[in-house]
C-alpha cells in the first residue's frame, strides 16, 4: 500500500466542538443522575453554567431529545425525561448481541500482555468497589467493555454500545449504589477468566448473567426510586 492510500485509510480527525463538550457534560450528568429524571433545565441557565453562549446548549438540548433523554416542549419547561423500562429492556438485548460477538471475536487473538492490562483493570476496580466509588467503578466498568471491542478489532462497536446502553446506565447507576459494584468486579473476574481459559461456554453464559442482570432487577430499582420512572403505559 503506498503512503498516500495508507493516509486516505486513515481518515479525517474530528475535532470537537463546544457542542460536542455541553453535550458530554450534560449526557454524563443525566446518566450520573446528577441531574435526575424530572428536572427542569433550561438553555440559558445551562449556558450560563458552562460559560458558553445558547447555540451549542440548542444543539446539545437537541441530540440529547433524539436519545430520549429530553423533552422539549415550546412555551414550557425542558425536562429530564424519566425511565423508560421499555428502553431498557430493549437496550439490553441490544447490547448482550453486540457483547457476545466481541468477547468472543476477543478470545481468538488475545495475547498475554493484553490479559495483564485487563487485570490491572480489574484491580483498579476492586479498589473503587472497596472505596463505594460509584462514579469511577461505573466509568471503570465502561472501558473494561470497551477495550475488550478494541482487543477483537471492533472498537467503531463501542460506540454503537455506548449510544445503546445509555438507557440502561440511569439504572445501572442506581443500582451500584445498593451493593452491586462488588458483585459486577467478581463477575467481571469470571469473564476474563474465560478469556485466559478459551473457554466460550462460560464466556457465554458469564455475560448473559452480568448483562441481562439489570432487566431483573429493575422491578426492584423502579420499587425504591418509582419518581425517576414513567408510567408502564407511558
Amino acid at each position: 500500500m503506498s503512503a498516500h492510500s495508507a493516509l486516505k485509510a486513515l481518515g479525517p480527525i474530528k475535532i470537537k466542538t463546544i457542542a460536542d463538550t455541553v453535550f458530554e457534560e450534560l449526557h454524563q450528568q443525566i446518566l450520573s443522575l446528577e441531574l435526575p429524571p424530572g428536572t427542569k433545565v433550561s438553555e440559558i441557565e445551562v449556558a450560563k453554567a458552562l460559560g458558553v453562549s445558547r447555540q451549542p446548549v440548542r444543539d446539545a438540548f437537541f441530540r440529547l431529545s433524539q436519545l430520549g433523554f429530553l423533552l422539549i416542549r415550546p412555551q414550557r419547561a425542558t425536562v429530564i425525561t424519566k425511565i423508560s423500562e421499555k428502553a431498557v429492556l430493549q437496550a439490553k438485548f441490544v447490547r448482550i448481541a453486540l457483547e457476545t460477538a466481541c468477547w468472543s471475536a476477543a478470545m481468538e487473538v488475545i495475547t498475554g500482555s493484553q490479559l495483564e492490562e485487563l487485570e490491572a483493570l480489574l484491580d483498579e476496580q476492586k479498589a473503587a468497589a472497596l472505596a463505594s466509588d460509584q462514579k469511577l467503578f461505573h466509568a471503570l466498568d465502561d472501558d473494561l467493555h470497551r477495550q475488550i471491542c478494541c482487543i477483537a478489532g471492533h472498537e467503531y462497536v463501542w460506540n454503537l454500545i455506548r449510544e445503546q446502553k445509555s438507557h440502561m446506565d440511569r439504572v445501572r447507576f442506581i443500582s451500584l449504589t445498593t451493593g452491586a459494584a462488588e458483585r459486577a468486579y467478581n463477575e467481571h473476574v469470571v469473564l476474563i477468566d474465560a478469556l485466559r481459559e478459551r473457554d466460550k461456554v462460560q464466556l457465554e453464559a458469564g455475560l448473559s448473567g452480568h448483562l441481562g442482570r439489570i432487566g431483573q432487577v429493575l422491578a426492584q430499582i423502579r420499587a425504591e426510586k418509582p419518581q425517576y420512572f414513567q408510567e408502564k403505559s407511558a
